[in-house]
């Protein structure tokens, strides 16, 4: 109890240096396969973090402008959305089903609006806070290189240690590498498909989609929410049918087919697990703490997975043992 208080109270720090921490974990295969090339640490490191920073520049100016444009439209939408669901109502007239008594137009305007914007405010916090997780990211790069020989001064038994933390360090690497790839396959499926439906701020929702992929099971649902909403507002149910399907192609072909099959044994946090960690970490950390809800729960299995004394308690965080012997055979 006394941890996890002081996780709430510093929890602007620690969000932040979480998120550093993951994207150096991320980053740490690119710059050991510069180095294996002969090239110098230093450059290797700083070639990858001027890479990640373009990268990082383009997709913020996009979503940033995203962002101020929908909050700019948010009222022209609620228009809309009462227009569009008016004729719909007619639609349904003609069937013998009426709707007027739900109120829906008010009912979407209240409930489904604020959570697109609670969610793209999320997204917002980030990149506010991205110069100090980036220069984060620089001091835990920059520290890498002298930590096994501090580690062995601190240390009688560092060898031994070292082979722990080093088996902790390669799963963590393994799961956030494959879970970013797959991420990153599935914002660009919902960006390119969503831009050629029609869909306002296709990068936006696909950013979303990559952030929200960190969620296994909940997270796709999430984040076809508010693409599916401005989908109906803007064009109509057939725009609706076309992101749905959208959605279910990139969760059906990258996280039932390609994460499994590169993932393993690795993949597994029982669908309990997950809903109870994006609750805890998200109001620990707040919106950050959902995106991070995952990751953060995985690293933790992994740990307990490298202990005997604490396996049991990774196997319960895990899923369904038909299924996680299913993953292992792949």
């Amino acid at each position: 109890m006394i941890v996890i208080a002081g996780m709430k109270e510093a929890a602007p720090i620690l969000a932040q240096f979480f998120l550093a921490m993951f994207i150096a974990v991320v980053c740490i295969p690119p710059i050991n396969w510069l180095v294996s090339k002969k090239i110098p640490e230093g450059i290797s490191i700083a070639f990858v973090l001027i890479m990640m920073l373009l990268f990082l520049g383009f997709i913020g100016y996009l979503v940033g402008d995203s962002i101020q444009s929908f909050s700019a439209n948010k009222a022209s939408y609620s228009t809309k959305l009462e227009e569009n669901l008016a004729g719909l109502f007619v639609w349904l007239n003609g069937f013998g089903i009426s709707l007027e008594g739900l109120k829906l137009a008010s009912l979407i305007d209240e409930y489904g609006l604020a959570l697109v914007s609670r969610i793209v405010g999320g997204l917002n916090i980030i990149f506010q806070q991205f110069f100090v997780i980036f220069l984060s990211v620089i001091f835990i790069l920059a520290e890498m290189s002298s930590f096994p020989e501090k580690f062995a001064k601190a240390f009688s038994d560092s060898h031994e240690k070292m082979i722990h933390i080093n088996r902790i360090l390669g799963k963590i690497r393994h799961y956030l590498a494959i879970k970013t790839a797959a991420s990153l396959l599935t914002g660009f499926i919902v960006s390119v498909s969503l831009f050629f439906i029609g869909v306002d701020y296709p990068f936006l929702w696909g950013m979303l989609a990559f952030l929200l992929n960190y969620i296994p099971n909940i997270g796709s649902i999430i984040a076809s929410v508010p693409p599916l909403m401005l989908a109906f507002i803007q064009i109509g149910p057939s725009a609706v049918l076309w992101t749905g399907l959208t959605f279910f192609f990139a969760n059906t072909i990258v996280g039932n087919v390609l994460e499994p099959k590169f993932m393993g044994k690795m993949l597994g946090l029982s669908t309990f697990v997950v809903f109870l960690s994006l609750i805890f970490w998200g109001w620990i950390f707040g919106s950050v703490g959902m995106f991070l809800s995952v990751p953060l729960t995985m690293t933790i299995k992994i740990i307990l997975e490298t202990n005997d004394k604490t396996l049991w308690m990774a196997i319960m965080l895990g899923p369904d043992v038909e299924e996680q012997e299913a993953l292992e055979e792949k």
